[in-house]
């Protein structure tokens, strides 16, 4: 990239968060000021953008358990919703046409449904971020979500295999044997250690083993990136995997939003079109939301998956440049349907940022449509007798645990929305539940009981602990609440919000190595 990219990309970003909107929002308003000063998309930046959605495809499957796609609620309700999806933008766009819209009046049927399939995908790389900016890519919701984008770039992989006429090679049969291949992959993730080797064999894994592999017989680089990290995704250090990877990640993915701005200048005509797609937005959303419901989901993980899906994405723009290359399609509907998808972009990111607040004014007129019979995982959460709670049962959470526990003896209860680790936990004998810091339902039940007197907020991600503040604060919880944090200008905003003392991980781990020592050298 050059400079001024990198200048622009961080003054809007920084502009950005200063009014406490997602990064992303501002990269993409780079990007249409850099194409308003003539700049254009490069080739560096291409390579750019594509490593940086490769390596989010591969992180996402260290993370994803692939039991999860195998739920009604995931591949049935995705099958449903590209087939009514299509359906409806098929119908939406043979109106435009009907009304005499300078771009819908060139369209065929054939052609109608093409952009009705590719209007009816939603964003991997902009759901995955939100997620993660929350801290719930692990959440019962978050799982639910991916899971839906998952299958459609199965979808994809077939659309996109079927359009260009050129099957997989004979040798695409020979990635099953990653299956047993995946006990090697393993055996050397325990080997290479946490440094610089540990970031080269990730970007190998996902680069050379993942996308180029699967590129080489005629499949699509990305799946390939996404089904090599499935098969690590059980592996105790993925987790240190993903941590390593993830600003190299996040530095590339802001070439993938620089692109997106970048695409081309608009017209009149253009800029119409994707305002009408838009509009018709919430359609998309409603379907989603009644597709969802009808697999015995609550309330509010139908709303807030629905919003994390509410968009465009970008595999309309690889739809549209198919069908322009192939002369089915004007240029000009590319650009538009660019447009359409840095719009849905810009106005998603301030409404799943207020995602609490929305499920909060529509659960009661939602209420009615709840499923009667709810699915296990999704079910309202009852506790019983307990002193504590630790919210966030990574290695200070469960460190926390265990002290309370054997150190004092107290009735401690764990939360964490991360079902696998939820499973080892249980399996050594501790006492877990999968629980959401933002989920309101989930404090209406967890609070019940008078005996809760402390709560301890020991989340990965800021975000999550400030939530769960402000949901222990709004009820008027009478405990004591302690909170840890990663970056000391955070203590001020936990405090602020009425947390009884806040740590700095870092301070404190500090503090107890020189008093431990010290107390070792006056025993000595």
């Amino acid at each position: 990239m050059e400079p001024i990219m990198i200048a622009l990309a961080f003054a809007a970003g920084f502009a950005v968060q200063l009014v406490r909107l997602p990064p992303l929002v501002g990269f993409l308003a780079a990007g249409f000021a850099l194409n308003a000063l003539g700049f254009e998309r490069t080739p560096m930046l291409d390579t750019i953008a594509n490593l940086g959605v490769t390596l989010l495809l591969f992180t996402i499957g260290l993370k994803l358990d692939v039991r999860t796609l195998l739920r009604p609620e995931v591949w049935a309700s995705s099958s449903l919703h590209i087939l009514g999806s299509t359906l409806m933008f098929t119908v939406l766009l043979f109106v435009f046409k009907a009304l005499g819209l300078a771009l819908a009046s060139e369209l065929n049927w054939g052609v109608m449904l093409l952009l009705g399939f590719a209007l009816s995908f939603s964003s991997t790389v902009f759901a995955v971020k939100v997620l993660e900016e929350r801290s719930e890519l692990g959440s019962f919701y978050g799982r639910v979500a991916i899971g839906v984008l998952v299958m459609q770039d199965v979808f994809a992989v077939i659309f996109l295999s079927a359009s260009t006429g050129s099957l997989p090679s004979v040798w695409a049969l020979g990635l099953v044997l990653l299956w047993p291949a995946a006990k090697l992959m393993r055996l050397m993730l325990d080997r290479v250690g946490h440094g610089d080797l540990q970031v080269l064999y990730g970007a190998f894994l996902a680069l050379v083993a993942g996308y180029s592999l699967f590129e080489a017989v005629g499949v699509k680089g990305d799946l390939g990136a996404l089904i090599i990290g499935m098969l690590l995704a059980s592996h105790p250090a993925t987790a240190g995997l993903a941590k390593s990877l993830f600003h190299i990640k996040e530095l590339f993915l802001v070439g993938f939003f620089l692109s997106v701005g970048l695409g081309a200048l608009p017209n009149l005509s253009m800029v119409l079109m994707a305002l009408l797609l838009l509009l018709v937005l919430p359609l998309k959303s409603a379907l989603y939301y009644g597709v969802l419901s009808r697999f015995g989901l609550r309330t509010r993980t139908n709303v807030l998956s629905t919003l994390s899906l509410t968009n465009y994405s970008e595999f309309g723009l690889i739809v549209a440049a198919l069908a322009v290359t192939s002369g089915w399609l004007s240029a000009e509907w590319l650009v538009a349907i660019s447009l359409a998808v840095a719009g849905s972009f810009v106005l998603a990111a301030p409404l799943n940022a207020a995602s609490e607040r929305i499920y909060a004014r529509l659960k009661g007129p939602l209420a009615p449509l709840e499923a009667t019979k709810l699915l296990a995982a999704d079910q309202p959460i009852g506790v019983g007798e307990v002193d504590a709670v630790v919210l966030g049962m990574g290695q200070i959470g469960a460190g926390a645990y265990k002290r309370l526990v054997e150190g004092h003896g107290l009735r401690v209860l764990g939360v964490d929305n991360d079902a696998s680790k939820l499973e080892r936990l249980e399996a050594a004998g501790q006492r877990v539940i999968e629980g959401d810091a933002v989920d309101s339902d989930f404090w209406e039940k967890l609070l019940i009981s008078d005996s809760v007197k402390l709560v301890l907020l020991a989340m990965p991600g800021h975000a999550g602990n400030v939530h769960a503040l402000e949901q222990l604060r709004n009820r008027a919880f009478g405990g004591r609440i302690v909170a840890i944090v990663e970056y000391p200008e955070e203590v001020e905003v936990l405090r602020g919000l009425g947390a009884d003392e806040v740590f700095h991980i870092y301070d404190e781990a500090g503090t107890a190595f020189a008093d431990d020592a010290l107390a070792g050298l006056k025993r000595s």
